[in-house]
C-alpha cells in the first residue's frame, strides 16, 4: 500500500521538482531509489537507468548516506553539510515521508552541490596564509614593533595598547571587544607579535565569513581524498595550522551552536580530528577571539554557550571607538591621504583646518574602517593641492552636512523602514528567524539584536 502511495505521489511531483537546480532523490522505506532527478545524474555522475529501483547503498557507502539515516531517525534535517562521496560536498535537506496512516513509506532529500565553493575556499585559505607569512617577514626585516599598525597617541589608545602589551606576555586566552571597524584584528596581531609565540603562525578565521557548511573543514581540515582537486595528502584545518602559535577567531559571536560545542572540546582537550580521520592531533595554541556583540547577553538568550563564553573571557580587551579618541583623527587622515595618493599616483594634497574639522565633528559609526573609506573617496575624487571643507562637502558622509533636525529625521525614517521590512519578512517566513535572517542578508545574531532594538513582537 505504502509503495503505491509513494509511486502515485511521484507522478505529481516529477514535473515540479525537475525544475529545481538541486539534486533531488526519493527512496522508499527499503532504501530503493524511486526518483533520481536529472540534476542528481549530473552531480553524482550516475545515470537514472543505472540507479532507479536499486538500493542507494549499492552506489554509496552506507555510513556516508544521510538519506538512509533519515529512515532510522525519522527526523528531518535542513542545510546540513554532507559528503556522500569523496569527490562531492553538498548541503542536504532531507525529510521522512509518511502516508495518511502515519506509516513511514520513504524519504526525500534535496542536495545542493557546494564542491566548487569548497575548492575556492581552499584557494582563499592558502592565499591568506601566504599573505600573513609575507607580512610577518616584512615586519621582522624592518624591525617594526608590535602594535605598530595601530596609529594614534590619544590617552584612550595608549591605555589599551599598554594593556594589550601586558596581556601579550602571558599565554592567556583573550577576548577583544569593540565596535565594527575599530581594528580588533590589528590588536590580535599585535598581541601575537608581542608574545613568546611571535615566531610561530598567526592564523585568523573570520567566523562570520565562512559558509556554515564549511565550518568543520575550515576549522579541522580533512584527510586525503576528500574531494577532486583537494590537496592529495589532505589539508590541515586552521586550528592545526595555528599549532605553536595564535588562533584568532574574529566575529566569534556568529559561530553556530554546534561548532561552539566542537570548539569548546578543542579548548578543553587541545586536540583536533580531521574530517574523514580517526586519529586525534595534539595542538598547542593560544586563542584570541573578537566580537562586537554582547556575548553575555547572547548567553542569556541561548545564542552562545555559557561554558565557551567563560573559556574565552579570561581577559577582556575593550577597544575604544574612534569618537572616544578624536585626537587621533588628524594623524589617521593624513596617513590615509598619503597611502591613497601613492596608490592612485596622485600628488599628496594638504587638508586645511576646515576640512580636518569636518572629520573631527563627524560621529564615525563605522570607526576607522569608515574613516579610511571616506579618505579614499576624497583622494580619488579631489584633484586640488589644498582641500577646504567646501571641496569635500558633497563626498563626505551626509550626516555632517545636514542640520541636526534633518539628520535625526532621516535616521528615524531609515529605522522605521528597516523595522517594517523585518516585520514583513518575519511574517513571510512564519516567524522562522533563521530563514528571515537569510532572506534579509544578515546574521541571525544581527536579526535578534534588531528585533530587540525595534521592540518587534515575534
Amino acid at each position: 500500500m505504502g509503495e503505491n502511495v509513494l509511486d502515485h505521489s511521484l507522478d505529481y511531483l516529477k514535473a515540479l521538482i525537475s525544475t529545481s537546480s538541486d539534486a533531488i532523490v526519493i527512496i522508499n522505506s527499503s532504501g530503493v531509489v524511486k526518483y533520481w532527478s536529472p540534476q542528481a545524474e549530473e552531480i553524482y555522475g550516475i545515470p537514472l537507468n543505472d540507479i532507479q529501483n536499486k538500493k542507494l547503498s549499492d552506489f554509496f557507502k552506507k555510513d556516508s548516506l544521510k538519506l538512509l539515516e533519515i529512515l532510522k531517525t525519522r527526523e528531518p534535517v535542513f542545510n546540513v553539510y554532507h559528503q556522500p562521496r569523496k569527490d562531492k560536498h553538498v548541503l542536504i535537506s532531507s525529510s521522512p515521508v509518511f502516508d495518511q496512516s502515519g506509516t513511514l513509506i520513504g524519504a526525500i532529500s534535496i542536495d545542493q552541490d557546494i564542491t566548487n565553493t569548497v575548492k575556492l575556499n581552499e584557494k582563499l585559505t592558502l592565499t591568506t596564509t601566504q599573505l600573513q607569512k609575507i607580512k610577518q617577514q616584512y615586519k621582522m626585516q624592518e624591525q617594526i614593533g608590535p602594535f605598530s599598525d595601530i596609529k594614534g597617541t590619544s590617552p584612550a589608545l595608549k591605555n589599551v595598547k599598554a594593556l594589550a602589551n601586558k596581556i601579550a606576555k602571558t599565554d592567556a586566552t583573550v577576548l577583544v571587544h569593540g565596535e565594527s571597524g575599530v581594528g580588533k584584528e590589528l590588536f590580535a596581531q599585535g598581541i601575537h607579535e608581542a608574545s613568546l609565540r611571535k615566531d610561530q603562525p598567526f592564523t585568523a578565521i573570520n567566523c562570520g565569513a565562512i559558509p556554515e557548511a564549511l565550518f568543520e573543514s575550515e576549522f579541522f581540515g580533512y584527510e586525503k581524498g576528500s574531494f577532486t582537486g583537494a590537496y592529495k595528502d589532505g589539508k590541515a584545518g586552521k586550528v592545526e595550522m595555528a599549532n605553536g602559535g595564535t588562533l584568532f577567531l574574529d566575529e566569534i559571536g556568529t559561530l553556530p551552536i554546534d561548532m561552539q560545542v566542537k570548539l569548546l572540546r578543542v579548548l578543553q582537550e587541545r586536540e583536533v580530528t580531521r574530517i574523514g580521520g580517526n586519529k586525534p592531533i595534539n595542538v598547542n595554541i593560544r586563542i584570541v577571539a573578537a566580537t562586537n556583540s554582547d556575548l553575555k547577553e547572547m548567553v542569556q538568550k541561548g545564542l552562545f554557550r555559557e561554558d565557551l563564553y567563560y573559556r574565552l573571557n579570561v581577559v577582556t580587551l575593550s577597544i575604544p571607538p574612534l569618537r572616544e579618541r578624536i585626537e587621533d583623527i588628524p594623524l589617521l587622515v593624513k596617513g590615509f591621504i598619503h597611502e591613497f595618493s601613492i596608490r592612485y599616483q596622485k600628488e599628496t594634497p594638504q587638508l586645511l583646518d576646515s576640512a580636518i574639522e569636518m572629520f573631527i565633528n563627524y560621529h564615525w559609526p563605522g570607526n576607522i574602517r569608515e574613516l579610511r573609506n571616506v579618505v579614499e573617496r576624497i583622494t580619488i575624487l579631489t584633484d586640488k593641492s589644498h582641500i577646504h571643507a567646501e571641496d569635500i562637502t558633497s563626498i563626505f558622509p551626509a550626516q555632517i552636512t545636514e542640520n541636526d533636525i534633518d539628520r535625526d529625521g532621516l535616521a528615524q525614517e531609515k529605522a522605521l523602514l528597516e523595522k517594517e521590512r523585518i516585520e514583513e519578512v518575519l511574517i513571510e517566513t512564519y516567524g522562522n528567524k533563521s530563514a528571515a535572517a537569510k532572506k534579509l542578508g544578515i546574521s541571525r545574531v544581527s536579526l535578534y539584536n534588531k528585533i530587540k532594538q525595534y521592540s518587534i513582537k515575534t
